[in-house]
Order: structure tokens, then C-alpha cells, then sequence
């Protein structure tokens, strides 16, 4: 629906006339499917139909300019698979989801036979002041940031790239009184998404003083310096930065791995052992 509401904005026509009954019926139909809590039939196809509209597309071309979730056209373009009545989600399907966190979520899992105990914080601006003061002395703090979000704005304020907002709160974590002796670990999320859209979306977007060429590796060496030179404490506190895509789970059982090794390694400088 987000696609469809944004060209008006954006003042994009259907191609084809009649896609315009289609997204009445979307808009119709989406409610009471919502309740349900399944996708009939003819909604499935209502979608499908507008998805194939070239208009559609190229609205979704631009969703830079407007609130779009990542995994719009992953799920859009599986709508088939997915409108199936005996659908089950796979593995991609659920870790594609996304869903907006609120105040502070507890986690608890174990890896490599060790207890983890993960608070999930809100990426959204309103949460951010409800936690900062109750982390003093957490093990690590994990920092995402999403890669592809240097094109974007924020959803609260559309004046504010997402990526200059990710440095000042990277900012004022990574040099906080609180977090002295903390491990800040940096994940640079995204990547696969990155890869894809640097290609035609220039990182000037985000940073009018780059001039290098707007390839995966040189544009994401760019931003891990631009992260990593926020450092007031270079000479005591070391970033520890890793390229991630939260969908691949081998990168992410690779990320951990190293992140685990980092957590011990910093435990036992603190009982002296290392």
C-alpha cells in the first residue's frame, strides 16, 4: 500500500487505467484481510496485478523518497508462494520480517556454551533517551547500522538523513562516560542492499565530500571511516567493525564468532589473564 499512497505524492499514473480499480479494491480488501490474518485469493491476485503495472514500478524505483520496508519487493515478487492456503513461512520469510521495536526488549540465548543476555534498545529516535543510562557496564554494545539507508530519511523526521542520525547517537555512545571500558562492537548492516544500490545512487547522497567511485568496496571502506573516526579514544578504545547481512545466516554465525572471541578476550583483560 505504502508504493500505491506514494504516487500521488509523487504524481506517477498507472500504466495501464484500470489498475486504478485495483487499488481501490487494495485498499478494501487490505483491512479485512488484516483481521483475518490471512491473504485471500482475490486480494492476492489485486496485488499481484498491480505489482506487474509498470507505474508501480517505477514509484518503487524511487522509494528512496518515501517510507518503504527493505523486504517489500522480496515478498513481493514470492506473492505467488506466499498467497498458497497451505503457506508455510521458510527461514528467509520470517528473517525478512521486521517488526518496530518499543521500548526495551530482553533477549536471552546461549552460543558457543555461553549465556548472552541481548536488550534490544529501538532504532526509532522517541526511545533512544528511555536506555542510555541503564547500560553503564554492559559487557558490549552492538551498534547496527543500516549501509543502505544513506539515501533515506527519517520516518519522524524527513529532514534528517538516517545515516548522519546513526553517527551522532554512534557518537554519543561510543564516547560516553558510561561505556568507557565497554566493547563497542559496529555492525554495518545491509549489505547485500548496499551492493545493490550504490550502483545507482550516489554516496554523495549522504556525503557531498566523496569522490571516490561509487563501488561496494570503496563506498563502504568510506563509511566504516567515517564510523570509526567518531573515536575520541583511539589510543584505549578500538571499534571492532563487521560487514553483516542479517539474512545470510552463515555471515551472521561468522559475526559471532568473532564477536564472541572479542567479548572473552576483553573479559579476561579485566581479570588480569590476558
Amino acid at each position: 500500500m505504502a508504493i500505491v499512497k506514494a504516487m500521488g505524492n509523487l504524481q506517477i499514473d498507472f500504466a495501464d487505467s484500470s489498475r486504478a480499480d485495483d487499488a481501490r479494491q487494495l485498499f478494501a480488501l487490505s483491512c479485512t484481510a488484516e483481521e483475518q490474518g490471512m491473504l485471500p485469493e482475490d486480494l492476492s491476485g489485486v496485488i499481484r496485478r498491480l505489482w506487474a503495472d509498470q507505474g508501480v514500478q517505477a514509484c518503487f524505483g524511487r522509494s528512496r523518497e518515501y517510507q518503504l520496508n527493505d523486504s517489500a519487493a522480496y515478498y513481493l515478487n514470492d506473492l505467488e508462494r506466499i498467497a498458497q492456503s497451505d503457506y508455510i513461512p521458510t527461514q528467509q520469510d520470517v528473517l525478512r520480517t521486521r517488526v518496530k521495536t518499543t521500548g526495551i526488549v530482553e533477549t536471552h540465548f546461549t552460543f558457543k556454551d555461553l549465556h548472552f543476555k541481548m536488550f534490544d534498545v529501538g532504532g526509532q529516535r522517541s526511545e533512544r533517551k528511555k536506555w542510555i543510562h541503564c547500560f553503564e557496564g554492559v559487557t558490549a554494545i552492538i551498534f547496527c547500522v543500516a549501509l543502505s539507508a544513506y539515501d533515506l530519511v527519517l520516518a519522524e523526521d524527513e529532514e534528517m538523513n538516517r545515516m548522519h542520525e546513526s553517527m551522532k547517537l554512534f557518537d554519543s555512545i561510543c564516547n560516553n562516560k558510561w561505556f568507557t571500558d565497554t566493547s563497542i562492537i559496529l555492525f554495518l548492516n545491509k549489505k547485500d542492499l548496499f551492493e545493490e544500490k550504490i550502483t545507482h545512487s550516489p554516496l554523495t547522497i549522504c556525503f557531498p565530500e566523496y569522490t571516490g567511485a561509487n563501488k561496494y568496496d570503496e563506498a563502504a571502506s568510506y563509511i566504516q571511516s567515517k564510523f570509526e573516526d567518531l573515536n575520541k579514544r583511539k589510543d584505549t578504545k578500538e571499534i571492532y567493525t563487521h560487514f553483516t547481512c542479517a539474512t545470510d545466516t552463515k555471515n551472521v554465525q561468522f559475526v559471532f564468532d568473532a564477536v564472541t572471541d572479542v567479548i572473552i578476550k576483553n573479559n579476561l583483560k579485566d581479570c588480569g589473564l590476558f
